[in-house]
């Protein structure tokens, strides 16, 4: 087993002390990923865009961690509303095109708080 590694971003900070994701040995492990922006504080206006902004914070949290999406062995993503697949469906798509090479999610419909409309966290195996 490696030593802990704490990951940062520049545009995914915690108002609290807490790193965008943790790594030990080849575990990588996120916090929550969400689609609010951090300099307005706020999600944008619509549930399309919010979850565009935590696909590519995703990306950019697996760069910052050395690695690739092509890493992620799964996604756990939380919704205010289970209806809105199709858009959660059309970024999975871009993100991981290949049927035969994704990882597993599971989606939740679940409360969140400060505007946000989705929310996840990854684990992932670095190489």
């Amino acid at each position: 087993m490696g030593k802990r590694q704490s990951i940062y971003t520049d545009a995914f900070a915690h108002s609290n002390p807490i790193p965008a994701a943790c790594r030990v040995g080849n575990i990588l492990m996120t916090g929550i990923v969400n689609g609010i922006d951090p300099k307005s504080a706020s999600g944008p206006g619509s549930f399309e865009a919010q979850c565009a902004l935590m696909f590519n914070r995703v990306r950019e949290i697996m760069s910052a961690a050395g690695g690739s999406t092509e890493q992620i062995v799964k996604l756990n993503i939380a919704v205010t509303d289970i209806e809105q697949r199709a858009a959660i469906n059309a970024e999975w798509v871009k993100m991981f095109p290949d049927p035969h090479n994704r990882p597993v999610r599971h989606t939740v419909q679940s409360p969140l708080d400060r505007g946000k409309l989705i929310q996840c966290d990854i684990i992932a195996w670095m190489d």
